[in-house]
């Protein structure tokens, strides 16, 4: 009966699935890299609030012989470095200094696997803790060129058809045949929504202004009167928000008419300003902070930011893939 049940044993340490053989702990470099290996990647979540749902993304990758990184976007601000993932078990934790949150505690994301997917909480650094669920961010890789369609104006020039107000008070018009944002209030999103596209707007912001172009109301290409010299360069003029910088200063001058051509094809985007491409087909990671959802799969609306002050456009036209 002894051999019997030592042979039994030897089995089960040999059968996938079985119980981790003694010795198998989560100090031995190969069990702590099967862990890790769950959570590798880019995650698209959803956290929940008391306002509603709010998106925010992560992704993971591994660094050396043992270390997790990765970078990390809340529900408003820029992508944050992540210096150190740690895994326990079936879950994960890591700590990251506040950036536009409230308080000043670290904010700390834990997570575990659920299916195929991820559940956890974010303490943010004022106390509060909020539950979330992920999902593996989709590739959006195209195998073929977009076919291009006829190209759709966006603003009529008269009045606000075919857009709609969000996140604020109204102070969007049209005057004389500019999109007039008055002063910082909602957003101005349209009520189509868009997957592959090429968008060509114009844009003028006063002194110090500040305003976004949402595509498909999840990635922001930064529209503001950059500080010179600039403050940094992935959050300024052009730059595809907190993720990717303009190559090269293309600015004008705060008071004068500029000019962004857009294309997005699944993740790649090429932004051309003032006429000189300053981003050329570039992968985005992932949402940015301000994003309307993090459902990075689904086409999505035009957002004009509008939550910031005073800005202007004028000649938008989108031409869908």
């Amino acid at each position: 009966m002894r051999l019997r049940n030592l042979l039994l044993l030897s089995i089960l340490a040999c059968t996938p699935g079985a119980p981790a053989a003694q010795g198998d702990d989560e100090s031995n470099p190969e069990v702590q890299r099967t862990m890790q290996d769950a959570f590798l990647g880019r995650w698209d979540l959803t956290l929940r609030t008391p306002d509603g749902d709010r998106p925010s993304w992560f992704e993971l990758r591994r660094s050396g012989r043992a270390a997790l990184v990765g970078e990390f976007v809340g529900i408003v601000g820029s992508a944050r470095p992540i210096a150190r993932v740690d895994v326990s078990g079936s879950g994960m934790r890591f700590a990251i200094p506040p950036q536009w949150e409230e308080g000043s505690a670290d904010l700390i994301v834990e997570g575990r696997r659920e299916g195929e997917g991820l559940a956890g909480t974010v303490t943010f650094p004022d106390g509060s803790r909020r539950e979330w669920n992920g999902v593996r961010a989709p590739s959006l890789h195209r195998s073929a060129e977009p076919q291009w369609g006829e190209p759709v104006t966006l603003f009529n020039g008269r009045d606000l058809a075919g857009w709609r107000v969000i996140g604020g008070e109204n102070h969007w018009s049209a005057v004389d045949g500019v999109l007039t944002n008055a002063s910082a209030g909602g957003n101005l999103v349209t009520e189509r929504a868009f997957g592959d596209f090429r968008l060509r707007l114009e844009f003028r912001y006063p002194p110090r202004g500040n305003s976004g172009v949402y595509l498909r109301g999840r990635h922001e290409v930064q529209v503001e009167d950059s500080l010179t010299p600039p403050l940094h360069p992935i959050v300024n003029l052009g730059a595809i928000y907190g993720f990717i910088a303009p190559s090269v200063d293309a600015r004008r001058a705060a008071g004068e008419w500029q000019t962004f051509d857009i294309t997005l094809v699944g993740r790649l985007v090429t932004v051309v300003l003032n006429g000189r491409p300053v981003i050329v087909e570039r992968e985005i990671p992932g949402p940015t902070g301000g994003a309307l959802d993090s459902k990075e799969g689904e086409p999505g609306p035009i957002m004009l930011q509008g939550d910031h002050g005073p800005i202007e456009y004028r000649n938008i036209v989108l031409t869908p893939g």
